[in-house]
Parts: structure tokens; sequence; C-alpha cells
């Protein structure tokens, strides 16, 4: 088959037009090469996706502070915390800590 035979074909007509040419290089480098390409575009969607993530559970924590310090607010809740949490005693007094070990681990 000689290349005058080829240039004959349609879909060579149409695939060596002008327009159709531009087009598809201004396609390409907007997809791969350009600084707001679709990959770069698809990345920063994950990442903010991510964030989006990030930010619910952040909120959630806040929302459990706020309730430990709301509690923390009476005097005796805040002595039950310090005593379970960091083992603070008063004078002349003694803690012992039992430990158990699981079953599953023997």
């Amino acid at each position: 088959m000689a290349f005058t035979d080829i240039k004959k074909k349609k879909w060579f007509k149409i695939a060596t037009n002008a327009y159709i040419l531009v087009l598809t290089v201004f396609f390409v480098w907007m997809v791969f090469f350009d600084t707001n390409s679709f990959l770069i575009h698809l990345e920063l969607q994950k990442e903010i996706e991510k964030l989006e993530k990030q930010q619910e559970f952040l909120h959630d924590e806040i929302a459990k502070d706020k309730k430990i310090i709301e509690k923390l607010s009476d005097p005796e809740e805040l002595e039950k915390f310090a005593r379970e949490q960091y083992y603070l005693k008063k004078k002349n007094e003694e803690i012992y800590l039992i430990e158990y070990e699981d079953s599953l681990d023997q």
C-alpha cells in the first residue's frame, strides 16, 4: 500500500486536519503537562478528601475533650481522674497496682 493510497483514506484526511491536530496537542498538553493538569487535579482532590477526613476526626476529638473538661470542672471528678490516670495519691496513702495477665497470652 503506497502513501498515495493512504492519503486517499477518510480517516487519514480527518487525522491530518489542522484543527484536529491542534485540538489533540492541546488536549494532551492539558491532561499531562500543564501546571493545572488533570493528573495534578486528581492528586489534589485526593489530598482534599484526606484532609476532610482528618478534620472530621479532629472535630470528634475536640468534642471528646470538651466533655472531659466539662466533667473535670467538678473537684471530685478531677481527683478521681488524677488518681486513675496519673496514679496520684494523698499523703500517708499507699497505692497498689494490680495487673492482670490475659488468658490468651498463656
